[in-house]
């Protein structure tokens, strides 16, 4: 009897081009082992699985996680600021903006 089969999609996306792989694997599939059979390693090859982070669905997951049926992997490009201080930075921005609309408005 064979394997049964699940669906599961392999997403990823850098600035101006994204991809969708869709396949068919069995259900004892590792979300690693459905990255590599999809072929994007190949395509994209700055994509390291020893750094990039995965998920699914949004989730974070270990490259170990099992699947289920339907089941979106994200590979996720490294980020090239910190959130934290790229908010900071705009709030900045903003108080001195309103700033300099209030000393425009005092003349």
């Amino acid at each position: 009897m064979a394997d049964p089969q699940i669906r599961i999609e392999v997403v990823y996306a850098k600035p101006g081009e994204q991809v969708l792989e869709q396949l068919q694997v069995p259900a004892d599939r590792t979300v690693e082992s459905v990255i590599r059979q999809s072929g994007i390693l190949e395509r994209f090859p700055e994509i390291d699985l020893k750094t990039n982070k995965v998920g699914v669905f949004g989730k974070a997951a270990a490259l170990t996680a099992k699947l289920n049926d339907g089941d979106r992997i994200e590979i996720y490009r490294p980020l090239i600021a910190d959130p934290k201080e790229a908010r900071k930075k705009r709030a900045a921005e903003g108080k001195s903006m309103k700033k300099g609309a209030r000393a425009e408005g005092a003349t």
